[in-house]
């Protein structure tokens, strides 16, 4: 059943919030994206880069607090803090008052939580000098995967909270949750997001797999050696018809889809099958076609494999449209997000639905002739039509589309 039937309840976005690399709020994000060619860079890790020299990432500024500041509860950790202030953030782009707020849901996508904390023993979730005791630093336990609880506990919201984490797809993955408790009627308001901070072993890991890129993220770029991890938060609100009116709106969700190819743990399934499968149930229940997408975020993580095969399945998928369809490659500026990756995306689709362009992509120095994308450098390009395709992938062969329609009113 496709949200064109009227019996679909439509799902808007009426409020969205970001803090990342590129500064503390959305509108420092939208521009950070605009200034591609002095966008951030990624820099050392304190305790890692020393003894893993290749490590590098896109890190929060010190002092880039957020509109309520990350530090606004001393005890949360660093992925609760950011997703703290940028629910916040979004709370009040949508104009939420007190009792729509209290009877919102809270979903947050995360592939590692809380686990800087855990590695360190700090309860504040930074970076320290070793393992940690897995607990509080005082000895005790307490889990990974509580950044939605530490949101709706702090904004006293009493819907359903739920944190989702299956690896860089888990914010997909916690929209399509969102999406359905709009459209089963559990619920009218959503904040929806993904959030990740700084933590040793992913990156070490992806050291150790030879997956770490020692100069920058540069998806598409001929000379990638993987990818650049970054950190922060994009959290959005959504609502339902009735709960949106009255509100300027960014848009809709209008598709949501998951396939898993369980092809590796690590690598994507060199066929695309189940890539080209997912991207296509997205377009189907946004009753789109290829000819109505006018971007495409990519998963494009600057790993060899991934942007080859994506740029395959884009292909396949958007047939003769592909190669004038223009990409949007988000982590050149923000790094691989991992489980924040699909919401800063679709804060980025909202972002571009508002302002009707696709800000100009980071400069490409050899451009990679295996995977031909179009990604547009010169200056921001026209959004000719208002619908954007987002792509999300995962270890372990969990992969999410979604299809975002720009009707904004």
């Amino acid at each position: 059943m496709s949200p064109s039937s009227p019996t679909t309840p439509d799902v808007f976005v009426t409020g969205i919030g970001a803090i990342s690399c590129l500064g503390g709020s959305a509108s420092e994000f939208w521009t950070g994206l605009k200034a591609a060619a002095a966008t951030a860079r990624p820099t050392a890790v304190p305790g890692l880069t020393e003894r893993v020299p290749d490590v590098l990432a896109y890190q929060v500024a010190d002092g880039a607090t957020g509109p309520a500041g990350v530090g606004a509860r001393a005890d949360l950790g660093r992925a609760a803090g950011f997703a703290l202030a940028a629910a916040r953030e979004a709370v009040a782009d949508a104009g939420l008052g007190s009792r729509e707020l209290a009877g919102a849901a809270v979903v947050i996508g995360t592939a590692v939580g809380e686990s800087g904390g855990r590695e360190s023993g700090d309860r504040d979730g930074s970076t320290g000098d070793g393992a940690g005791d897995g607990g509080d630093g005082d000895g005790g336990w307490e889990p990974m995967f509580s950044v939605a609880a530490s949101v709706g506990g702090e904004l006293g919201t009493f819907g359903t909270n739920i944190s989702v984490s299956n690896a860089c797809a888990a914010s997909g993955y916690a929209l399509s949750v969102a999406v359905d408790l709009i459209r089963r009627g559990e619920a009218d308001t959503v904040l929806l997001g993904g959030a990740e901070g700084i933590s040793w072993v992913p990156l070490a890991s992806f050291s150790r797999l030879g997956a770490a890129d020692p100069e920058t993220c540069r998806p598409f770029d001929a000379e990638r050696r993987g990818t650049v991890f970054g950190e922060g938060a994009a959290v959005l609100v959504l609502q339902s018809a009735r709960a949106a009116a009255g509100r300027r709106t960014y848009g809709r969700v209008l598709g949501t889809a998951w396939s898993c190819d369980a092809h590796h743990p690590t690598a994507p399934d060199p066929g695309g099958e189940q890539l080209v499968r997912v991207a296509r149930a997205a377009l189907d229940e946004a009753a789109r076609g290829p000819g109505d997408i006018g971007c495409v975020i990519p998963h494009g993580t600057g790993t060899r494999q991934n942007d080859v095969i994506e740029h395959q399945v884009l292909h396949e998928v958007l047939g003769e449209h592909a190669a004038r369809t223009p990409l949007f490659s988000l982590k050149a500026f923000i790094g691989h997000t991992a489980g924040a990756a699909a919401a800063f995306a679709a804060v980025s689709a909202a972002l571009m639905a508002r302002h009707g362009e696709i800000p100009a992509n980071v400069p490409l120095a050899h451009p990679d002739p295996e995977c031909p994308v179009l990604l547009p450098q010169d200056g921001p390009t026209a959004l000719e039509r208002p619908n954007v395709l987002v792509n999300a992938y995962a270890f372990g062969g969990s992969n999410f589309t979604m299809v975002f329609g720009g009707e904004a009113r």
